[in-house]
């Protein structure tokens, strides 16, 4: 199949777990193109996601890709575009966001409005403000307050919403956002209303576990959820984490939203999607 060709007909087996969700009103999945048919355009990625089951997509850095294309293929499978991130900034010198860095506010800004106009050509939800790595001491968080002020003020002119993801401190030591309760904290001084919390499992589970709790305990302020296998961010099915539980819980706790698939493949993509029909068997309530 190339990888241009969308499936119509869902007769294979992976398409078929999708339509299986939808008959049982399961959880909707969102496929992480970050991660996800990384070897393909972002395009053909979308179509390839669209092709495997999944109801959504999602994205790091879309930027490099032209946003006719991107949008194209999107109507073309039908399937939303639910987020992208702002960009790192200079990844030579390190960077990893710089929201939060002080003396950077205007090339900060320029950032965040690149990503809010590319998230509106292509109708994509959710904007993901990278903060960087800093000494997360009293400027940097005044800064990041700012930026994400004037983030969430911008987004709300477009409909869009801004996330904040705190990031484990194993993966990313000096990230300005490690922990939800940081994560809380800056949603109730910024009290922007389109500001929302990515509750990334794979994170808070490195950060402290107890996920039910905490999701609940956060449920207001979340505006997206992650998964991805713990410890080593593979396959979810992998790894200790029962993810089938917890949707469930998850679901039953009211959330309505899709569940983002951000996991690095252990192989190729397509052969990595077996969790896909165990999450199917289960007919979650």
């Amino acid at each position: 199949m190339a990888t241009d060709d969308l499936v119509v007909e869902h007769n294979s087996g992976k398409a078929s777990v999708s339509k299986e969700r939808g008959k049982y009103g399961l959880i909707k999945l969102s496929a992480n193109l970050g991660f996800l048919w990384t070897d393909r355009s972002l395009p053909d990625a979308i179509i390839a996601a669209k092709n495997a089951g999944f109801d959504a997509v999602e994205c790091h850095w879309p930027q490099g890709a032209q946003s006719t294309e991107v949008a194209a293929s999107l109507k073309k499978t039908g399937l939303s575009m639910l987020g992208i991130n702002t960009k790192q900034g200079n990844t030579k010198r390190g960077d990893s966001g710089i929201a939060a860095l002080v003396g950077r506010e205007d090339e900060a800004r320029d950032l965040i409005e690149q990503a809010i106009a590319y998230a509106d050509q292509i109708d994509a939800s959710n904007i993901h403000v990278m903060a960087g790595f800093t000494d997360k001491g009293a400027q940097a968080q005044q800064t990041f307050v700012n930026n994400l002020t004037y983030a969430s003020q911008q987004a709300a002119k477009l409909g869009k919403t801004i996330l904040i993801e705190p990031l484990n401190t194993f993966d990313a030591p000096n990230y300005h956002l490690s922990t939800l309760d940081e994560a809380r904290a800056i949603i109730q001084t910024v009290c922007e209303p389109n500001l929302k919390i990515m509750f990334d499992c794979y994170h808070m589970q490195i950060m402290g576990g107890d996920l039910l709790r905490r999701f609940k305990a956060a449920f207001a302020d979340i505006g997206h959820v992650q998964f991805a296998g713990v410890p080593d961010r593979n396959e979810p099915d992998l790894g200790e984490v029962d993810y089938v539980w917890l949707f469930n819980e998850m679901k039953a706790a009211d959330y309505m939203g899709f569940f983002g698939a951000e996991y690095k493949p252990a192989s190729a993509t397509d052969a990595s999607l077996g969790w896909m029909r165990s999450f199917s068997a289960s007919r979650f309530s």
